[in-house]
């Protein structure tokens, strides 16, 4: 059974999690969890045990490949906060690409152009989400309808300037069944709120964490965080020339030469990237890898690891590079009230 899915949100190279689990995409605590374990049930085995083969095995993959992987990203603050911060990208992009955007759902494209989005948008993926795991031949592609609606919620909301992505606090109940009463204000001293992670902060937290794995030697984990802060920002020369240093250093010089051009086209100026570049071209030159204080790349000592040329003098090391080209846009023109675009055929 294949897990693709291929619309809304999925097509810009993001994994939509709420549309996973069919839930709003300001879900609080308490909704993630209840829509959880709600599926969880669904797909257990024991639930299944009145169905055939196909169907539990199909269960199976959903709960492990989909379900549990989505309730982790969501249900964890840390990475959730991340997740937002990406959201709101996505929804400004889209913005930005509406007219290549093409909605295959009705429940889409009504939502397109609904006068009441907030209303409009929550009653269309309550009755997508009743359904998504009844049929379970039918999970993916209602997900997919899911992030479709999700994908125009985002940019209508970001036409009128409205930020969408920040998870709602879970209310308090109260005994009465009454509304509960407002919160106190809090005292002088109390530190401030916590703001959401800028794009800046999300760059910085990939290159750290891309650090502390080379410093393991963790290499396959480092060059992983490179790439996703890649993802992210394709034109930060940083960690172009942070990545082309780690292929370097494993001995991938084809793949250390496209990140080092890159980062070098992006920033002339970049150290890491000319000084490693540099010792790409030098024959009997290696590298550590290693950058210090002042963002120069350190020599390696003889007869360490790294960049060894073969017996032409010629760097060896192959590799494709990862660098993901421009999209290939696909449907015809439409704008944001256009119904961003014209069905597929």
């Amino acid at each position: 059974m294949s897990l693709k899915i291929d619309q809304g949100l999925f097509n810009l190279d993001f994994t939509d999690y709420h549309a996973i689990l069919g839930i709003p995409v300001d879900s609080d605590v308490k909704e993630i969890r209840k829509r959880y374990l709600a599926i969880a049930r669904r797909l257990h085995p024991d639930s299944c045990m009145t169905e055939d083969v196909s169907d539990r095995q199909r269960a199976a993959e959903l709960l492990s490949k989909l379900v549990n992987p989505a309730y982790e990203k969501l249900s964890q603050e840390k990475t959730y906060t991340e997740y937002c911060v990406l959201l709101r990208l996505k929804g400004q992009q889209a913005i930005k690409q509406q007219e290549t955007v093409v909605l295959n759902s009705d429940p889409a494209r009504r939502l397109a152009a609904a006068s009441d989005i907030d209303t409009s948008y929550r009653l269309a993926l309550k009755d997508l989400a009743e359904r998504q795991y009844a049929q379970l031949d039918r999970a993916v592609e209602i997900a997919g309808q899911i992030s479709e609606l999700n994908l125009v919620y985002l940019m209508r909301k970001e036409s009128r300037g409205e930020a969408v992505g920040a998870r709602r606090a879970a209310p308090a109940s109260s005994a009465s069944g009454t509304a509960p009463a407002a919160a106190p204000p809090p005292p002088a001293n109390t530190p401030a709120a916590r703001v959401p992670a800028t794009r800046e902060a999300l760059m910085a937290a990939y290159l750290r964490r891309s650090q502390e794995f080379e410093t393991k030697q963790n290499y396959p984990r480092a060059i992983l965080e490179l790439r996703d802060a890649i993802r992210m920002e394709p034109s930060n020369s940083v960690c172009h020339s942070r990545l082309g240093l780690i292929y370097l250093k494993t001995n991938q010089n084809t793949m250390a030469k496209i990140h080092f051009n890159k980062a070098l086209e992006l920033d002339p100026q970049d150290a890491v990237a000319l000084e490693g570049k540099s010792r790409l071209e030098t024959p009997n030159s290696t590298a550590t890898g290693k950058v210090d204080a002042k963002g120069k790349l350190e020599a390696q000592k003889p007869g360490a690891k790294g960049g060894k040329p073969d017996g032409k003098g010629k760097p060896d090391g192959k590799g494709k590079s990862d660098v993901k080209g421009k999209p290939d846009n696909k449907g015809s023109s439409g704008g944001l009230f256009g119904l961003f675009g014209s069905k597929k055929k």
